[in-house]
């Protein structure tokens, strides 16, 4: 495995996104449960909604930690500049190692969706993908009815490669069939040099 790491905080324009620590447990298990209707759709496998109270939410964001200082997998919060508010998550992990190849996830907090926040936080971690980790590629993974999801990746500037059929785990946790979309970005020359 590489020794190369994302930096564990950097900002954008509007964002600060920064990797999770235990004390961030309290207002993250409170999300979590804020946020359970809004991810249950497209969502239900994701952390949040696994958090069964505050002290699994501590042991679980240090897990989280762990795995960023090894370089396992990123979970990375977005805060909007002007309130310190949470905004957007964006995962990231290893999807392949010929070539690098990084999956890239995301959600918006339900208050906070259609700012474009997910959007300024994605591109900015995909930046920081080819930059810090070597990325020669990253993709994105979701639902084809998941319009949302599907416009974030197009104006970030994935493309589309192809719809594949795939069971999922459906809201009520029964396995269902979904066409899933497959989005992928290359460097730009502005990432390489």
């Amino acid at each position: 495995m590489s020794e190369a790491r994302l930096p564990i905080r950097w900002e954008t324009e509007r964002l600060i996104l920064r990797s999770y620590t235990e004390l961030d447990a309290s207002w993250y298990y409170q999300m979590s449960l804020r946020n359970r209707d809004h991810l249950q759709r497209y969502e239900s496998g994701n952390l949040a909604m696994s958090l069964t109270s505050e002290e699994h939410t501590r042991e679980t964001l240090a897990e989280v930690a762990a795995y960023w200082s090894k370089g396992i997998c990123y979970f990375i919060g977005a805060f909007d500049k002007a309130n310190d508010e949470f905004v957007a998550q964006v995962y990231v992990g290893p999807f392949s190692i010929e070539p690098v190849d990084f999956i890239i996830g995301y959600i918006a907090e339900c208050n906070n969706e259609g700012h474009g926040y997910v959007s300024e936080a994605v591109k900015s971690t995909v930046s920081q993908l080819f930059t810090h980790l070597g990325a020669e590629q990253v993709r994105i993974h979701c639902d084809e009815t998941n319009e949302r999801s599907r416009r974030v990746a197009e104006r970030c500037g994935f493309r589309l490669e192809r719809v594949f059929p795939e069971e999922k785990r459906g809201p009520d946790g029964k396995p269902e069939l979904c066409n899933t979309t497959f989005y992928l970005q290359l460097p730009s020359k502005r990432h390489t040099s």
